[in-house]
Formats: structure tokens, C-alpha cells, sequence
């Protein structure tokens, strides 16, 4: 009656270690799977333009496509050409004239924001940029 006993045990946990190695096996093999469907389903994506549908049993696969991915310009040279320096921009400038005039507007807003009591922070980081313009338009010049 021991023996019975212990052929079962032996019998038992050899099933277990089994079961444990079968267990891995399988869930080896499902991400293998599912990587290469995911990297089908991007090849048919990047090609045709879809995406393809699982069939309709397949309720939980959720995997999404990224963002397109836009390609890479080709460099046709290592060593890049020198542009030329923009005009320098002078006070009376079009374009310095036209931060003069915003910079002015939104220095009116804040002041008109302060008497009717409203919150300034956007008011005052709007005429910091324009001022942050301002200066790097004359320095460039």
C-alpha cells in the first residue's frame, strides 16, 4: 500500500513539473505569435495602407498601430552648406515696426486687465515674448 502511495506522489509531481514546462512552452510560443502578427499587421499597414481586422472570434486583441511614421529625409552630405545670414533687421524695419505694435497692444490689455481687476500672468508673458522678439530682431541686425 506504500508503494501505491508514493508511485502516486512521483506520479503527481512529475505531472506538476510537466505542467510547469508546459505552461512556459505555451506562453513562449503566444508572444512569438503575436510579435509576428504585430509586425504583419504593420508591414500590411505600411504597404496597403489598412489595417487588417482580427477575425470575429478574437474579441481581446487590442493591439493599435503607432502614430505614422514619417521618412527620413536622405543626406546627401555629410558636411552641411553654410546659409546665408538673414539681412540685418534695422528700427525701422517692417517687421520690427509690426513687434513695436503687438508689444504696445498687449501692454494696453495689461493695463486694461489691471483696472478691471482680471488675472495678468497671460498678459505678462505675452509682452515678455514680444519683448523676447524684439530684442533678438535687433540684436540679429
Amino acid at each position: 500500500m506504500d508503494s501505491v502511495i508514493s508511485e502516486y506522489q512521483k506520479w503527481k509531481e512529475q505531472g506538476d513539473q510537466l505542467r510547469a514546462k508546459a505552461k512556459h512552452a505555451m506562453e513562449v510560443r503566444f508572444r512569438e505569435l503575436l510579435s509576428e502578427a504585430i509586425a504583419i499587421a504593420q508591414d500590411y499597414q505600411s504597404d496597403f495602407g489598412q489595417s487588417l481586422k482580427p477575425p470575429p472570434s478574437v474579441t481581446a486583441f487590442r493591439y493599435r498601430t503607432a502614430a505614422k511614421v514619417k521618412p527620413k529625409k536622405v543626406v546627401r552630405s555629410r558636411i552641411p552648406e553654410a546659409k546665408p545670414d538673414p539681412p540685418p533687421l534695422k528700427p525701422d524695419d517692417p517687421k520690427v515696426l509690426a513687434l513695436k505694435k503687438r508689444l504696445a497692444q498687449a501692454r494696453k490689455k495689461l493695463d486694461a486687465a489691471k483696472s478691471a481687476g482680471q488675472p495678468l500672468k497671460n498678459h505678462e508673458d505675452k509682452i515678455y515674448e514680444l519683448e523676447d522678439d524684439l530684442r533678438l530682431a535687433l540684436q540679429a541686425g
